[in-house]
């Protein structure tokens, strides 16, 4: 076969003489061909266009959604501080630990069962996390920095850390309610860190970077934002008298056996709040057994029927409108009076007294009938001109209003048992700012939680010698004579008030007591208010100066020394009468 191939070509034979390559092909089927051949380049020309042209900006930003990443560049939070620049709360840098479940998965037993055990977690929920299709999973928030470093020794591939923030509180629950706290983002959520949220939080940051598939930044691409840090915030508390007032509420507390309590401590001079707590009260740095009763900030959202506390707005209103003068009799015996068809009374009989010792005994009585001389609408007026009734203006979360009924609906028997703070509520930083008008001769200001060096602008309620005479009905009232003998404090006049309210259950009032007391020192020259409320004492005494005046006087003994406020009276021993221990209701 080889050779007759050979003679072929040597002949001169054409190759496709041959008859097996001697194919007859017809010509409509070659320009298909073509056709075809050219309408796909055409194709592949048009897709050209439309990628590279029509549709780049499109498939730039799917590519960029695959590689490119925003970073977030947190803001550090702003420190809260009191007067005195200490540090109430701040933020220290922590980690958190976010994991590639796909990676990961793969990791020995031994080693994910101690990364769960420094995680603190429970090894069944870290593999339920990690079992997921999801390219990214957080594994816990807020690590510190020590964990950190443990965790990555392990090696585990897939686990990854980001940097972020923890708010950390160092009087812990003695400033828990003023402060507040932040949660797992550093947002507030109650306090001041949440009443100031955005001057605090600051203004986040951000890059744009390339990272691969493990989360790793391999390249910067620019558009940087520079994060801008919050604002500081300081406040008007001094964390001494804080402390002071917290420690002597939580002795009352335990002593009494109370439900809950409330304290707040006025600067008179400048309306400055310079010291609240509550009880109970939570740790801000570990809420893991928070309850609402803990985080209630009583002081402020918690209203109760204020009591005798309110006895001396109805006298200045009565001494005011010349209706009375401080040596004007009334009859208060038998110690009961029927208005309508109810009866209310005194604790015991006191007889005839005088307007002044009205106050000093804290006779219901002699109260309602000083009130009933005075149309309702100027009792409500009084009221109101110290703040009752409104929510107070305060840059605080929560603050309540309170309530004082409208005038045109009181009765005879209304208005004579709200002469006395029953048929009213109010707040306790409600009483203690009407008290101002006491310890500042009759003038009225803003109360604030911001520390400030500006002098407050008021205005009148009552008249100087109006507000004069009822500071020394107070004092009597504080005295060894009066319903407080325990409020004295040795080296200082004080003056002030009880009150011991029953609570209302449903419509009837029941045998649970609120007992409270408001007052100021040194009466010469008054520098702070101090309102205290405990509720509910159940050790067997209930009274207000039972209970609540021993810690009027502690704390404001040490509040005043804190403050190098100058004794205005001799240091004597104090003599308590054993018969100055009650008072009425």
């Amino acid at each position: 076969m080889r050779a007759a191939s050979r003679t072929a070509a040597g002949k001169g034979v054409q190759f496709s003489a041959s008859p097996v390559l001697d194919v007859k092909l017809p010509v409509w089927r070659s320009r298909v061909v073509l056709f075809v051949m050219f309408a796909a380049f055409a194709a592949l020309a048009g897709r050209a266009l439309w990628l590279q042209g029509l549709s780049t900006e499109f498939l730039q930003k799917q590519g960029a959604s695959r590689y490119a990443r925003t970073l977030e560049l947190p803001a550090t939070r702003g420190k809260i501080t009191d007067r005195n620049g200490q540090v109430l709360a701040s933020s220290m840098p922590v980690k958190a630990v976010w994991a590639i479940p796909e990676d990961v998965s793969e990791a020995p037993a031994e080693k994910l069962r101690e990364l769960a055990r420094l995680l603190e977690m429970n090894e069944r929920d870290l593999r339920k996390k990690l079992d997921s299709d999801r390219t990214f999973v957080y594994l816990k928030r807020q690590v510190e920095q020590d964990t950190v470093d443990k965790i990555l020794k392990l090696g585990i591939a897939g686990i990854e850390t980001r940097k972020e923030y923890k708010r950390y509180y160092p009087e812990g629950e003695v400033l828990a309610h003023i402060v507040g706290f932040t949660n797992v983002e550093d947002a507030g959520q109650e306090g001041m860190e949440l009443a100031f949220q955005k001057n605090l939080a600051g203004i986040t940051g951000s890059r744009r970077v390339i990272k691969d598939r493990l989360g790793r930044v391999v390249e910067d691409i620019g558009a940087t934002r520079t994060p801008h840090d919050g604002k500081d915030l300081t406040l008007s508390i001094d964390r001494k008298i804080q402390y002071i007032a917290f420690s002597h509420l939580k002795e009352a507390v335990d002593k009494h056996k109370a439900k809950a309590a409330g304290i707040v401590v006025l600067d008179v001079k400048t309306g400055e709040v310079l010291a609240l707590a509550n009880l109970p009260t939570y740790n801000p740095n570990d809420r893991s057994r928070l309850t609402g009763d803990q985080l209630r900030n009583r002081v402020l959202t918690d209203i109760f029927e204020p009591g005798s506390i309110m006895k001396p707005f109805t006298v200045a209103l009565a001494l005011e409108n010349k209706l009375v003068t401080p040596t004007t009799n009334i009859q208060t015996a038998p110690g009961r009076i029927t208005i309508g068809k109810a009866t209310i009374g005194d604790a015991h009989a006191h007889g005839l007294l005088t307007v002044a010792q009205v106050l000093e005994k804290s006779s219901n009585v002699g109260t309602a009938k000083i009130a009933l001389q005075m149309q309702p609408q100027q009792m409500w007026e009084m009221f109101t001109a110290v703040g009752l009734g409104q929510q107070p203006k305060l840059d605080f979360p929560g603050a309540v209003a309170g309530r004082v009924r409208p005038y045109k609906s009181w009765k005879p028997i209304e208005q004579a048992t709200m002469s006395y703070g029953h048929g009213i509520s109010t707040s306790l930083i409600q009483m203690a700012q009407s008290y101002l008008i006491f310890a500042r001769n009759g003038e009225m200001i803003p109360i604030t939680f911001h520390k400030t060096t500006d002098q407050p602008i008021g205005h009148r309620v009552i008249s100087e010698k109006t507000a004069r005479d009822v500071r020394e009905m107070l004092e009597m009232a504080a005295g060894p004579t009066g319903t407080a003998p325990k409020a004295q404090v040795p080296g200082y006049r004080v003056a002030g008030k009880t009150g011991t309210a029953h609570k209302l259950a449903g419509r009837q009032y029941v045998n649970k007591y609120v007992a409270s007391f408001v007052g100021f020192a040194p009466v010469s020259n008054p520098r702070i208010i101090v309102a205290v409320m405990v509720d509910e004492p159940s050790a067997g005494m209930h009274y207000g100066g039972q209970v609540a005046a021993p810690v009027f006087s502690a704390v404001t003994a040490n509040v005043l020394r804190a403050m190098n406020v100058s004794p205005d009276t001799a240091v004597t021993d104090i003599i308590i009468p054993a018969d100055a221990l009650k008072e009425s209701l």
